[in-house]
């Protein structure tokens, strides 16, 4: 049996509950939904038959916030309330850092790095390449650090993926969603790359404006991309990819799926003692994730990647 630690959270980020509740087959969706997170008891009452994972156990549990500490123990069924997030060095044998605000990413997981204990890093990993560069010095240093979107194994993406042979040489991908570039511009790369199985970026260039992110993407092999992420549209993530011959979209809408199935990699990839989940995969999206901002800055420079 595994012991897990998850570290939370950060606002309007409910993975602490959601992958506990997951992991341990426990959950309270009243807590859940009083606490502004209806959508996501829903999909645990929706799939309540499959919570709970054999191997792995939510045993402790730290954030900010006492009481929120002790709702997300009661909710999910986790023993244990760290007094910090340090203190469960020695007591886990992973950690989950379910805290989306990477400006303190690094911060955070550094105890457990030092420690040696394999960690999972909610996306994005990193929003600066010096906080990048020292995940890849880390890895590099053989430590064990895992960090991706769930959207990397959405069912609606991987079904696009076995049929894009069928619809001949591609010639566009386009990608939809809302929120913030910073936060959200990785879900939908995670989702675009790992469909085509994580190409390497070339150019990237911001042709948009805060709230309204226009990102234009090349990749090595000469194929265009577009991302569109706005803040104040509908909610959605989509992807389409159009060949010569046909085109297929991805509606991205079964989160329970891919948190699920990303939970599920990362327990296995504990088990087998390193990441299933290539480090250098993950630094390919983050660094686009990157230069995108900085070309916002630059006023729409293409930024070159290496």
């Amino acid at each position: 049996m595994i012991k897990i630690g998850i570290i939370g959270m950060s606002a309007g980020n409910a993975h602490p509950y959601s992958w506990a509740s997951i992991i341990n087959g426990k959950y309270d969706g009243e807590e859940i939904s009083s606490l502004g997170y209806p959508a996501v008891a829903a999909y645990l009452n929706a799939n309540e038959d499959t919570l709970g994972m054999p191997d792995a156990r939510v045993t402790h549990v730290w954030t900010q916030d006492d009481g929120i500490s002790k709702s997300i123990a009661a909710s999910s069924g986790v023993d244990h309330i760290a007094g910090s997030a340090a203190d469960m060095t020695g007591q886990v044998d992973a950690v989950i850092l379910a805290r989306d605000d990477a400006e303190f990413h690094r911060e955070m997981a550094e105890p457990f790095i030092e420690a040696g204990i394999p960690i999972f890093i909610d996306k994005p990993l990193a929003i600066t390449q010096a906080d990048l560069h020292w995940f890849e010095e880390q890895h590099e240093a053989g430590k064990f650090i895992m960090s991706c979107s769930s959207m990397r194994y959405a069912n609606e993406c991987r079904a696009v993926k076995q049929e894009l042979s069928s619809i001949g040489k591609l010639e566009l991908v386009t990608a939809v969603g809302k929120k913030d570039w910073l936060k959200y511009g990785v879900h939908m790369i995670e989702a675009m790359f790992a469909t085509l199985d994580d190409p390497k970026a070339a150019t990237v260039q911001h042709v948009g404006e805060k709230g309204k992110d226009v990102v234009h993407i090349v990749f090595e092999n000469g194929l265009p991309a577009t991302i569109h992420l706005f803040m104040d549209i509908s909610g959605t993530f989509q992807l389409t990819f159009f060949g010569q011959q046909a085109w297929r979209m991805a509606d991205i809408k079964n989160s329970y799926s891919m948190f699920r199935d990303n939970i599920i990699e990362f327990v296995r990839s504990v088990q087998e003692g390193k990441p299933r989940l290539d480090f250098y995969r993950t630094k390919n999206i983050i660094q686009t994730v990157i230069a995108a901002e900085e070309s916002r800055l630059a006023g729409g420079k293409i930024i070159h990647l290496k």
